[in-house]
């Protein structure tokens, strides 16, 4: 049985590059290794509400003296194997969400949202002690759901007969810096769900969190490793500065795996 040599299945000629398909996007986003990362656990946050029922009321009671609920979470991103994740608490093993929660009447948007990431996910500690409170880079709003009655259901538009929406809770981007030490009460548990995991995925994780791959597919990214360099990058994106691209044997004789002197 005659096998085929290596050298013919490479090709001497570089791949066709098309122009730039890059126009009136978003700047690339890095994305650091979830390794990166420590995490930790801290007191337990008790949730509010016994029952569905009982936070509805709450909500009803929220309403009539103080107007719309505002609500923010963030979609806090990282890679694992050069493939977004989203960091997404999950709470009694079957409850899914992003951290945030509702802000106090007399909060602003920004500050009032770094103090419930602070509440859900800062060391107890360690504030002071190279942790600042509120330091959270705030991205752009990536979304906002609507609920219109004192009901379960939000809808990603308000509509047409409703005047008084009864809650606005706002998805933003949150941009995690190179490193960083995240604490989730003892009560939940903190998780990294890629994107692919969450795509069209409604029956486990619901239409807000499903919808989080549709949101963030306006984005190019870089993937960062441990050492500080980038590794991948979205297709479409130009290598960064003084990067030359070369070919990597995946397989052959060269079993170092070594890159060759050609160029992709």
């Amino acid at each position: 049985m005659s096998t085929i040599p290596p050298s013919a299945l490479q090709s001497a000629q570089p791949p066709t590059v098309p122009q730039g398909f890059n126009s009136k996007q978003p700047g690339i986003v890095t994305l650091y290794p979830l390794s990166n990362y420590t995490f930790g656990v801290k007191e337990t946050q008790p949730e509010e509400d016994p029952s569905v029922i009982a936070r509805l009321k709450r909500l009803e009671e929220h309403f009539s003296e103080h107007g719309m609920r505002r609500t923010c979470e963030g979609i806090l991103v990282c890679h694992e194997h050069n493939h977004p994740h989203i960091l997404m608490l999950q709470i009694a093993n079957a409850f899914f969400k992003l951290p945030g929660d509702y802000l106090r009447p007399e909060d602003d948007e920004e500050e009032g949202f770094k103090l419930r990431l602070d509440e859900r996910l800062a060391p107890v500690g360690r504030i002071g002690e190279g942790e600042e409170a509120g330091d959270w880079e705030i991205g752009e709003c990536l979304a906002q759901w609507w609920r219109p009655n004192f009901e379960t259901f939000m809808y990603p538009f308000i509509p047409a007969h409703v005047t008084r929406p009864k809650e606005c809770k706002k998805l933003y981007f949150i941009h995690l810096p190179k490193t960083k030490v995240l604490s989730v009460p003892k009560n939940m548990k903190l998780l990294a769900v890629p994107l692919f995991e969450l795509y069209d995925n409604t029956a486990r994780y619901g239409p807000q969190l499903s919808a989080i791959p549709h949101l963030l597919s306006r984005y190019n990214f870089e993937f960062v490793n441990e050492d500080g360099n980038v590794v991948a990058m979205t297709p479409g994106v130009g290598p960064p500065d003084g990067y030359v691209p070369k070919t990597k044997v995946l397989a052959g004789d060269d079993t170092d795996m070594k890159e060759e002197n050609g160029t992709l």
